[in-house]
């Protein structure tokens, strides 16, 4: 079963885990100095904030696949859309390995359909000094 995803880029990193912890009546699943990130069944979603963006508000959305047919399947499905689609593999971000695929929908906010192969312990390349394009979005990897 896929899991909804929601980025947020936040001012203040504390502030924020206090409120949605409130919010969510859970601690983060991940937390760091710069993100935090809870993996909730009630809402299912997966839920992420960083103190690493340009700007602060909406990050990007996403669906997480549980596994590579359905992540698979997401591809297939944003193809039929007939936009554009960058791929990574293996894409080390947010303190996880995984493989990804972006586009960019009709009114510019970046969609990221992925499946999370293992966590790892940075958080990425710091994007603050890169564009925002489909290619690059959240964390900036080499791969595409």
């Amino acid at each position: 079963m896929k899991r909804f995803h929601v980025h947020v880029a936040v001012h203040d990193l504390e502030q924020s885990v206090r409120f949605y912890s409130a919010l969510f009546a859970a601690e983060p699943t991940v937390k760091k100095d710069d993100y935090a990130k809870w993996q909730l069944d009630d809402p299912r979603v997966n839920f992420a904030i960083s103190a690493r963006a340009m700007k602060n508000g909406l990050d990007h959305l996403g669906i997480q696949a549980e596994d590579s047919a359905e992540l698979e399947d997401l591809r297939a499905r944003l193809a039929q859309a007939d936009i554009s689609i960058s791929e990574q593999k293996g894409a080390s971000c947010c303190y996880a390995r995984s493989d990804k695929y972006w586009t960019i929908d009709p009114q510019g906010i970046a969609w990221e359909s992925f499946h999370t192969l293992d966590s790892v312990p940075v958080y990425g390349e710091d994007r603050r000094t890169q564009p925002s394009t489909a290619k690059n979005v959240c964390c900036v990897t080499g791969s595409s």
